[in-house]
């Protein structure tokens, strides 16, 4: 099985998405969390670039311990300078120098002939010996050069002391055989090559990257470079995670696995995209927020039965969570009533078909039925029923040095009053202490949110609370234009619709953490 290491541009090719701009900082949290990814080269910018680019580097090259960190130069004296200047704190440092090959590059951008580029490579490469035992050299516009100069330059670059030769594709105009075969042809013609590595370098412009680095590995490149999220110019680099979970989950095609550390794709995709602020597509692969979604009531019904009838990854294996079978007009009985049975509700067939059927109602009238939607459906029997506990009266003491402290008069259905009181760390905290001493209640508050319904300074607030009792999940809910007075209710309203569906349908089961 062969091992295919993985270079990391995010913070070199990356950075030139289009307003994307990283500090130092965001650069060196990025770094390690590639190293914890297990990337084997990061490249952490372009040192010549601008005075803040080669601080960057340096901070990078600093912070990373386990990974091989890189700078890029042009092919000239002053850029190898500034990248020496910036890496030389690192532990594994690596020089990547570049020059076009291409004739449309050498004709209207470089204005050299190719004895010009030959001799430039070799006085370069000779040049940056001095600094770096480890130089990787590139071939810009490699996949547009012809075959037998892209030989010349490939020959002339190890023989100068290169020890990784790159051929881009550097503006995404490959397709998968040509591009495999440019491998296949260095590989038998070069000599000495068999004592380099090769790697590729992908861009997306015609949607290909991902294939033109598969079918790369497959010609014999033991290096790929790309991006997180397949950032960068123009359409942007190759996305590594998905070339990554490629090699994994076709190790039987392939033969070749990496060095990542699996579950930590999705949190450093995550990462990259807050800092970078580049959002993910929802349909992304490996990490889109649809990547593991199952909508469609057959799909969610094999899913069900055998995770793998409709998925070829796990989301736990990439750190993405649980598999998510959101509820919509084309889910199935067999998901709502798995939906029902997570929110809490032990219910028999009955009662599903009646549910099942206002569900469908619903899902007709809106594209994504929410697990509130759920238990509103639900809840509307049980609510029927009248209320335990009214808010009868409420009296709050708080100050800057003081404790808050709060009393509660409630009024049960019967006609029983009870009163309490409860200190708090906050306002709304010795509230709700003070409800659970009246009314027993053992829940655990998940979750807590505040909404102005209306606007102004008179605006009426809405509180919305989660209890977690048992295995239930109760929402309640809250109005007023006193934002403690909205807590007080949005709570005991939770309180309340707990009692309701306990007489309907019996004790809660006891959650998982009890």
């Amino acid at each position: 099985m062969r091992t295919i290491y993985t270079f990391d541009t995010t913070l070199r090719d990356g950075e030139q998405s289009p307003g994307v701009n990283l500090n130092d900082e965001e650069k060196v949290e990025i770094a390690l969390q590639l190293e914890r990814l297990g990337v084997n080269v990061i490249e952490a910018g372009f040192a010549a670039a601008s005075p803040g680019d080669l601080r960057a580097v340096q901070a990078v090259a600093k912070a990373v311990k386990n990974a091989t960190v890189v700078s890029l130069a042009r092919a000239n004296p002053a850029d190898i300078d500034a990248a020496w200047e910036a890496l030389r704190g690192a532990v594994n440092p690596r020089l990547h120098v570049f020059i076009a090959t291409s004739p449309i590059h050498r004709q209207y951008k470089l204005r050299m002939t190719k004895e010009q580029i030959l001799e430039q490579i070799a006085a370069c490469l000779d040049y940056a010996r001095k600094y770096f035992s480890e130089i990787e050299f590139s071939a810009e516009d490699g996949s547009r050069t012809e075959l037998d100069f892209l030989t010349q330059v490939t020959d002339v670059a190890i023989r100068h002391g290169a020890k990784v030769i790159n051929i881009p594709d550097t503006v995404g105009y490959a397709t998968p055989e040509e591009y495999g075969n440019i491998f296949r042809h260095l590989k038998n013609t070069v000599p000495g090559i068999e004592k380099v590595q090769l790697s590729c370098h992908c861009h997306d412009d015609l949607g290909m990257a991902v294939a033109n680095t598969l079918a790369a590995v497959q010609a014999g490149a033991d290096q790929v470079e790309g991006c997180i999220n397949g950032i960068g110019e123009r359409a942007g680099n190759v996305a590594l995670e998905e070339v990554v979970m490629a090699l994994e989950t076709r190790k039987d095609y392939y033969q070749a696995q990496t060095t990542w550390v699996l579950k930590e794709i999705y949190r450093t995709s995550r990462l990259v995209s807050r800092l970078t602020g580049m959002v993910i597509q929802k349909n992304k692969a490996i990490v889109g927020d649809n990547a593991f979604s199952h909508e469609s009531g057959i799909h969610q019904d094999g899913v069900l039965k055998e995770k793998s009838t409709y998925e070829i990854i796990r989301p736990e294996t990439v750190g993405a969570g649980e598999t998510k079978l959101p509820l919509g007009k084309l889910s199935g009985r067999h998901a709502f009533k798995q939906k029902l049975i997570q929110l809490g509700y032990q219910l028999n067939d009955e009662q599903i078909n009646q549910f099942f059927r206002k569900f469908k109602e619903l899902a007709d009238r809106k594209k994504t039925v929410t697990d509130e939607d759920i238990m509103a459906i639900v809840d509307e029997r049980i609510s029927q029923a009248p209320v335990m506990y009214t808010l009868d009266y409420f009296h709050l003491s708080y100050g800057t040095q003081a404790t808050p402290a709060a009393t509660i008069r409630l009024r049960t259905a019967n006609g029983e009053v009870i009163e309490e009181a409860a200190f708090g760390n906050g306002s709304v905290d010795a509230i709700y202490k003070a409800i659970d001493k009246a009314t027993g209640n053992t829940g655990e508050l998940v979750d807590f949110r505040i909404t102005s319904v209306t606007q102004g300074k008179d605006a009426l607030g809405e509180v919305t609370v989660k209890l977690q009792i048992g295995d239930w999940q109760i929402q309640g809910r809250g109005v007023s234009t006193d934002i403690l007075e909205a807590s007080a209710r949005s709570y005991l309203d939770a309180i309340n619709r707990y009692h309701q569906r306990k007489n309907a349908l019996g004790e809660p089961q006891p959650s998982a953490a009890m």
